[in-house]
């Protein structure tokens, strides 16, 4: 019987923005809606993504990673595809030390963050501020 080629599908969440991770072996190739990591025009947001693969180190290199992502801004966006990435790596290697330091580093990295705006009110400016009244 031939070996099967491991292919991992995960997603990861922040805010509006949902990422759809796609993990292959490879040579450590990311891409990023069809853009190669070290192209990503956003440095801040770039490192961002970096580093679940910093963490992971070997494996990293041993694993052609490819992430589509969409909704929010463009760290919103980075921090999902970050929150994909860390849990691919650690789906598509099943390491409980990886997982580990992954915890230690940021519970972000696994976890999603739930936290969404609060919605605006009727009759108001935003979602807390009301209109200013004069006591006399």
């Amino acid at each position: 019987m031939a070996d099967k080629i491991k292919i991992v599908h995960v997603s990861g969440k922040r805010k509006m923005s949902i990422a759809r991770a796609t993990l292959r072996a490879g040579k450590g190739i990311v891409r990023v809606n069809k853009m190669i990591l070290s192209a990503y025009p956003h440095k801040i947001a770039k490192e961002k993504i970096e580093e679940p693969l910093i963490i992971a180190g070997e494996l990293a290199k041993k694993v052609n990673i490819s992430v589509n992502v969409h909704g929010g801004g463009i760290m919103s966006a980075a921090e999902a595809v970050r929150n994909a990435i860390a849990r691919g790596l650690v789906e598509y290697s099943g390491d409980k030390l990886l997982k580990k330091a992954f915890v230690d580093y940021d519970r972000h990295l696994l976890i999603a963050d739930t936290r969404r705006t609060e919605p605006q009110k009727p009759c108001r400016s935003s979602a807390r501020g009301g209109k200013q009244t004069s006591k006399r």
